[in-house]
């Protein structure tokens, strides 16, 4: 089954032209036709994005009919923070903290999907949504944060697993952690590994490669690219990353792959 996957940092659905436009966002998501659709910036109740609930307005104008927030900032009035659009069933979810001291709020939006578009296909895929911080120590010590929370310790190799969101990570640092020891492999780049990563920001003319998909378990990845509509230049500050997987059904390994002391350690 061919499962389709876009992430987006929608910078609160305000361009680069500095105006809030929802229908810019909603154009770009509906375009893609994505199975899952991972947003990152998401206002609720902010005055600069007339109060209203991102996530929800973009999941009806999309036609998503699930979608889950893990709200990160608290502002004067709102928050905002990430969510996670999609067209099948959101079986679970809970936003992981991954704020470090007390450096700006930052979280991760775990989800559980349960794919079943026929009689002979059933598959639940976990999904991880994040936007990590601006300081290179501070986003090493989140992904720490991240792979130690029960969510994404409990999960066995085998299981179909996404990681994807906005890292921040301007040289590429963070990659090997998730390729080398996790053992997740990169769908965000122009070739195999996670060298020469797809540049997304800013939109109108990127040089960095922020915005990533990773993923593991039983999952062949089809198809990647960079989006690069006329619209999406203007539409936000960060261009959007989409990937194409053929996902199979697996059986339930009950035992839990063993990730050594001294792999991991260094990042908490």
């Amino acid at each position: 089954m061919l499962l389709r996957v876009l992430s987006y940092n929608i910078h609160r659905a305000i361009g680069v032209d500095r105006l809030f436009r929802p229908e810019r966002i909603a154009k770009v998501i509906n375009h893609h036709q994505a199975d899952i659709v991972l947003l990152q910036e998401v206002d609720v109740g902010v005055p600069r994005s007339r109060n209203l609930d991102l996530a929800k307005e973009m999941a009806e104008a999309a036609g998503y009919p699930h979608y889950a927030t893990g709200l990160n900032v608290k502002l004067f009035r709102g928050r905002y923070g990430n969510a996670t659009l999609s067209k099948y069933p959101i079986i679970r979810s809970r936003n992981i903290d991954l704020t470090v001291g007390n450096r700006k709020k930052r979280g991760c939006l775990h989800a559980t999907i349960e794919i079943n578009n026929s009689t002979d296909f059933f598959q639940t895929v976990e999904v991880f949504n994040l936007h990590l911080g601006l300081s290179p120590q501070e986003r090493v010590r989140q992904v720490g944060l991240l792979i130690h929370s029960t969510e994404f310790n409990s999960l066995t190799q085998n299981k179909p697993c996404l990681v994807g969101g906005d890292l921040n990570d301007w040289r590429t640092r963070l990659a090997p952690i998730f390729t080398d020891i996790l053992n997740f492999k990169c769908a965000t780049n122009h070739s195999s590994g996670y060298h020469n990563p797809y540049l997304t920001y800013p939109s109108f003319s990127p040089t960095g490669g922020l915005d990533k998909i990773f993923y593991r378990g039983p999952m062949e990845l089809i198809k990647r690219r960079r989006c690069w509509m006329g619209i999406t230049r203007l539409a936000s500050d960060h261009l959007p990353v989409i990937a194409e997987f053929e996902l199979q059904t697996a059986p339930d390994k009950r035992h839990k792959e063993d990730f050594s002391p001294e792999n991991i350690h260094f990042l908490i």
